[in-house]
């Protein structure tokens, strides 16, 4: 027994009640009673950032029965986090949910995602908490799509000279389209995931390049044509 303090020795003893165990969460199409890490399983998300708010982290994970079986880190705003990020990959895979929190995944951001999807799987709000039997190992490309890139959006922009758009899902922006009152209506821009695999499987690189551009949303419409990274 633990060593009691002096004024709960001299207390009467009192039976406890009913003792239900824990509230059941909905896990992969069961609802589960989780009183152990193995009780555990999901696959879903976490975003982390570091102290300074440089840099941030978005983390999937599947889980099986307490262990992590599969792992996508996607890091952006901080050239070190791309390098904690490898090391966090090979870390992650194999360990059980518990040991990964309290494992130093190299990175604030990645730190702080694994916190954040921590509380999402044990808790049961996870993408596959009502998906009998989860999703496979390697489910998680699927949000990367075609030539396995993350999806990025990168937009900058200042009061005195508007809006440049640099590189959006669909792909690295070229050229903007504006209308006569100088507005954005479109876009041009080249799919560098696509590129890239037409190149690594023998195309020539100019050929790839232009079979991947494409336009979005009235850019045949514009007045003006702007390189957001030169004009």
């Amino acid at each position: 027994m633990s060593n009691l303090s002096h004024e709960v020795e001299r207390m009467c003893k009192v039976a406890k009640g009913p003792n239900h165990g824990p509230a059941p969460i909905p896990e992969e199409g069961k609802w589960v009673k989780s009183y152990e890490i193995k009780d555990i399983s999901g696959l879903s998300h976490g975003v982390g950032w570091c102290a300074p708010q440089q840099g941030m982290c978005k983390l999937t994970l599947n889980v099986k029965q307490g262990i992590i079986e599969e792992a996508l880190v996607e890091t952006s705003g901080c050239s070190g986090m791309t390098h904690s990020a490898a090391m966090a990959a090979e870390i992650l895979q194999g360990k059980t949910l518990l040991e990964a929190l309290n494992t130093d995944l190299v990175c604030d951001a990645i730190n702080v995602a694994m916190r954040e999807i921590f509380k999402q799987l044990a808790y049961g709000r996870t993408q596959t908490a009502f998906s009998e039997d989860g999703l496979p190992i390697g489910a998680s490309l699927e949000d990367l799509g075609k030539g396995l890139r993350s999806q990025i959006g990168t937009i900058f922009a200042t009061k005195e000279k508007g809006v440049r758009y640099l590189e959006m899902a669909e792909g690295y922006i070229l050229s903007l389209g504006l209308d006569k009152n100088n507005e954005v209506i479109g876009y041009k821009f080249v799919h560098l995931g696509k590129m890239m695999e037409m190149i690594r499987h023998g195309k020539p690189a100019q050929e790839a390049y232009e079979a991947n551009i494409k336009s979005y949303g009235r850019y045949d419409e514009a007045v003006k044509y702007i390189d957001p990274r030169e004009e």
